[in-house]
C-alpha cells in the first residue's frame, strides 16, 4: 500500500506562478523564495511581500482552469484559488517558503506582516491562512479579518477556503454566514455551510428577514439558504410570505429553502405551485446542483 504523501501548497503555488509571471518576476520570485527560505527576518519578509507589487501589477487575475484547480482542491478540500490575483499567488507563495513554519518564531513573522501590511498584502496572508501548518493557531487574526469593514478583506478569509468552517466555532461561525448575507458576498463560495447550517443559524437568518421587512427593504435572496430544515413553521410562514413578493431572485431563494427541508416540490398546494411553474428552469437547475450551496449561482 502506497504511503500517501503530504500536500505542497507551495510547490503547487509554483507551478501556477512559473508560465504566468515575466522573466523579472519569477527572477524575483526565486530571489526572494530562497531568500525566505534561508531564515529572513521577519522585517526582512515583509518587505519582500511588499516588494513583490513592484515585479506583478495588482489586478491581475490568477485565472486557473479547471485542470489547475482540482488538484489543489483534492490536497486542501474547500481551497479554491479561482479568484485569487496573481500578485496574491505570488506573496502567499512567498510566505509558504518560510522555515519552521511549525515552530513557536513563525506566528510572530506572520503577525509582523499583519500589522505592517497595506490592504493587498493583508488580502494575501488572510488567504494564506488554510494553507499554513497548524492554521488553527491563526483564529484569533481570521476573526479579525472577519471583523473588518472591508468586503474584499472579509472575502479574502470567508470565500474559497475551508479555514471558517474547520476551525470557527459556533458563535464566530453564524456571525460569518450573517455578515456575508447582509454584505451581499456569495454564499455559494463559503465552504461548508451545508454541513454547519444549524437551528440557532436558522434563527438568526429569519430575525433579520423580519428587520428588513419592518425597514421596508428586501430580504436578501441568499438569507433562505440559511435556514437548511430548521426553519420550522414560522420559515415556512416566511417563505411563504416571500413567494408573495414581486422580487424573482427572493422567490428563487424561497423555493431552494423549500427543497431543502426534505420534502419534495410536489406542489401539493396552489400558491407553492404558482411559484413552481413560474421558475421551472430554476428549480431543475437547482436540482442538479443537489440543492446544495452551488445551487445558488442560479439564484
Amino acid at each position: 500500500m502506497d504511503v500517501p504523501t503530504k500536500f505542497d501548497a507551495a510547490a503547487a503555488l509554483s507551478d501556477l506562478l512559473g508560465p504566468r509571471l515575466s522573466r523579472d518576476a519569477n527572477a524575483f520570485r526565486h530571489s526572494a523564495s530562497s531568500e525566505v527560505s534561508n531564515g529572513a527576518s521577519k522585517l526582512r519578509l515583509a518587505q519582500l511581500l511588499a516588494l513583490a507589487s513592484r515585479h506583478v501589477r495588482a489586478g491581475i487575475p490568477l485565472d486557473p482552469g479547471p485542470d489547475e484547480v482540482r488538484p489543489l482542491s483534492a490536497g486542501v478540500p474547500g481551497w479554491d484559488p479561482s479568484h485569487w490575483s496573481l500578485l496574491e499567488t505570488l506573496r502567499v507563495a512567498l510566505l509558504l517558503a518560510s522555515p519552521d513554519m511549525e515552530g513557536d518564531t513563525f506566528p510572530i513573522a506572520l503577525e509582523h506582516c499583519f500589522r505592517f501590511a497595506d490592504h493587498g498584502e493583508s488580502c494575501a496572508l488572510y488567504r494564506a491562512l488554510a494553507l499554513l501548518p497548524g492554521c488553527d493557531r491563526f483564529v484569533w487574526r481570521a476573526g479579525e479579518g472577519c471583523r473588518s469593514n472591508m468586503r474584499s478583506i472579509f472575502e479574502a478569509v470567508a470565500c474559497d477556503s475551508p479555514y471558517a468552517a474547520t476551525h470557527f466555532d459556533e458563535v464566530a461561525w453564524r456571525q460569518l454566514v450573517i455578515k456575508a448575507v447582509f454584505i451581499d458576498v456569495p454564499l455559494w463560495r463559503i465552504d461548508g455551510i451545508d454541513r454547519r447550517l444549524s437551528p440557532e443559524l436558522a434563527r438568526m437568518a429569519l430575525d433579520l428577514a423580519d428587520e428588513r421587512r419592518s425597514a421596508g427593504r428586501n430580504v436578501p435572496p441568499q438569507l433562505w439558504f440559511c435556514l437548511g430544515p430548521h426553519g420550522g413553521e414560522r420559515g415556512l410562514q416566511a417563505v411563504r410570505k416571500e413567494l408573495a413578493e414581486d422580487d424573482a431572485q427572493g422567490q428563487r431563494g424561497a423555493l431552494l429553502m423549500i427543497a431543502r427541508t426534505g420534502d419534495a416540490l410536489s406542489g401539493d398546494c396552489r400558491w407553492l405551485r404558482t411559484a413552481l411553474n413560474k421558475h421551472a428552469r430554476f428549480v431543475e437547475q437547482a436540482r442538479q446542483a443537489g440543492f446544495t450551496q452551488q445551487a445558488l449561482r442560479f439564484l
